[in-house]
């Protein structure tokens, strides 16, 4: 079993975030929100794999799935509000 604040303090750890929320249930499928500088100009395949990357080897093992939505500040800015946030 994994830990949402595990995987959250990775990511934090690997990329220079403006914000992360993670949640899961069962300690291997989880949900996150991450907002990040690093992800500007690129495609959202490329902000999820900076993220993945962030937890290297325990993706498709501890962590079985990571359902992300990815941000950049000003989008997160923009769009929390809808979500909650």
């Amino acid at each position: 079993m994994f830990e949402a604040s595990e995987i959250k303090r990775l990511i934090e750890q690997g990329l220079p975030c403006e914000f992360v929320f993670i949640e899961g249930d069962d300690g291997v499928h989880f949900r996150g929100i991450v907002a990040s500088a690093a992800f500007e100009g690129k495609t959202k395949v490329r902000q999820h794999q900076a993220v993945y990357a962030t937890l290297g080897p325990l993706m498709g093992n501890e962590i079985h799935a990571l359902q992300l939505q990815t941000f950049t500040p000003a989008q997160w800015e923009e769009g929390r509000g809808e979500l909650g946030m």
